[in-house]
């Protein structure tokens, strides 16, 4: 499984770092504004969407039910439930995106409503929602195509996939806005057309696997239906984190112009380690969870969710802290321009000191659900997020008042530790996941080696005016050697307190 994670950790890392060049030019184009708002409502609802159904719930519903059908049933069988799945998603994602294009006014003022009353924003984000919501039907079929990828440990060109998403938004942020009578309209352009590309570029992976999909609408089939009866429960089970943020963007609409960009740029920032720490691991350990519960290895499953435990913590500390204390240099270097001025980074910077404090608790999220949904038990993880998302609403309304957008943040990341808590203690109730030895010594051990990385970064990049009126490049170069110094020093004390990178590496079942 390492080789795996480090496949898919590179490749997100690609995406990651991409996702930054593309954020970078947004800014820097279009700055952080009315304009900006209503893009990024227009592409968080699809988006939205996509990683409640297609990432999010069907994900946890298939890659279980398609690793049964490999690991007990005939390839015969195996294609045809991959065929049914096909056209009973397919023909449902057709309805959805009708229904959202037809449908996009009521869509903006539900996840929006602060928009009403200001007919241009209003009238910009239905605009570019009508051209955004489609990328629903596309992407969810990549998704679908991607847990089959998945299951077959064809690991990467799933997690390089949206790496095609941020060059097709940089593409046409450049070259399309400057031809258009609304510039800013060239980003949902870029939205459609990337979810068209990154299906295409699917297919001839399928088709090496045998498994390229004839689409056969089959709802009453054995396999269908059972996914669908996991999927309504894993909707809220799965999705919680992004159910949070997406009461943030609805709760900042009322907030002054520009709380919504913020959220969303430090939201991109936090998103960075989360992709390759909490995804990659979530991506690895839920085939393989599920392939030790179908050969009924009770032991082998334990220890996968030990492993993944271990890589969240040993890396995730580091990101967290390393994210609260570079927050303001970091969005200073990326973002700061004539449109994203001083005020627009100290801002964003709050939101992302908050979003900081749940990291770990978020990287736990998806390492711990899958203990559930591999095993087919997505009731439990429903309970679990109906009380996190009630914590986060009462967090909301409580800690908007004081903190504005980023009592938002802070909101969302209480409810994710209290999320990750609980799903804990669920696996162990259940007596599914035993913690392997060891445990505390590795805390103690990253502990100490935070602190240290923390004091070296706390007393070296100095406050945040500092960064203010640097050329970037300077920033730039400025900033490489601080993460550098920090790196070195966490990985360094660590080494001297005898953790070494073997240790994890076998301890896989």
């Amino acid at each position: 499984m390492f080789r795996s994670l480090a496949k898919v950790g590179s490749n997100t890392l690609l995406s990651r770092i991409l996702g930054f060049v593309r954020d970078l030019v947004v800014a820097h184009m279009f700055g952080a504004n009315a304009g900006t708002d209503a893009f990024f409502v227009a592409f968080k609802i699809p988006n939205f969407l996509r990683r409640l159904f297609a990432e999010g719930a069907f994900a946890v519903a298939f890659v279980p039910v398609l690793t049964e059908y490999k690991e007990r049933r005939s390839f015969e069988e195996l294609k045809h439930f991959v065929d049914h799945v096909a056209g009973t998603l397919g023909a449902v994602l057709l309805a959805v995106t009708i229904a959202g294009v037809l449908g996009a006014p009521v869509l903006a003022m539900l996840f929006a409503p602060g928009f009403i009353g200001s007919e241009g924003k209003l009238d910009l984000a239905v605009d570019m929602l009508r051209l955004t919501f489609p990328y629903l039907l596309f992407i969810s079929l990549t998704a679908f195509a991607g847990g089959i990828l998945n299951a077959h440990s064809r690991f990467g060109i799933p997690a390089f996939t949206p790496v095609l998403l941020n060059v097709s938004l940089i593409s046409c942020a450049v070259w399309l806005s400057p031809q258009m009578e609304r510039p800013i309209m060239a980003l949902a352009w870029g939205v459609l057309a990337a979810g068209i590309v990154q299906l295409l570029f699917q297919i001839p992976f399928l088709h090496r696997i045998k498994l390229l999909p004839r689409f056969v609408f089959a709802p009453k089939d054995e396999g269908v239906r059972r996914i669908g009866k996991l999927m309504l429960p894993a909707l809220f089970g799965v999705s919680v984190t992004q159910l949070n943020l997406l009461l943030d963007t609805l709760i900042a609409s009322f907030l002054v112009s520009g709380s919504i960009s913020w959220l969303y740029y430090s939201d991109r920032l936090m998103e960075f380690p989360l992709g390759i720490l909490g995804v990659g691991l979530a991506t690895v350990i839920l085939p393989n969870l599920s392939k030790k519960h179908a050969n009924e290895s009770a032991e082998g499953f334990s220890r996968v969710i030990d492993w993944a435990l271990r890589w969240g913590l040993l890396l995730g500390l580091p990101s967290a802290v390393g994210l609260f204390i570079l927050s303001g240099p970091m969005i200073a270097t990326l973002f700061q321009s004539e449109l994203f001025d001083a005020t627009d980074v100290a801002m964003s910077r709050q939101s992302l000191m908050a979003y900081s404090l749940g990291l770990i608790a978020f990287i736990m999220i998806k390492v711990l659900a899958p203990g559930f949904y591999s095993r087919q038990d997505t009731k439990t993880p429903v309970r679990i997020a109906v009380i996190a998302m009630f914590a986060n609403m009462v967090m909301n309304i409580i800690l908007v008042f004081p903190l504005a957008h980023a009592g938002l943040a802070l909101a969302t990341s209480l409810s994710a530790t209290l999320n990750a808590f609980l799903l804990y203690r669920g696996l162990r109730a259940e007596g599914v996941y035993q913690p392997e030895p060891g445990w505390l010594f590795l805390i103690l051990r990253g502990c100490a080696a935070v602190l240290v990385m923390g004091a070296v970064l706390y007393w070296g990049v100095g406050d945040l005016q500092s960064w203010m009126g640097v050329p970037v490049s300077d920033k730039v170069w400025r900033l490489l050697q601080w993460i550098a110094l920090g790196s070195i020093s966490y990985f360094a004390v660590l080494a001297l307190l005898g953790i070494r990178l073997r240790h994890f590496k076998s301890h896989t079942a």
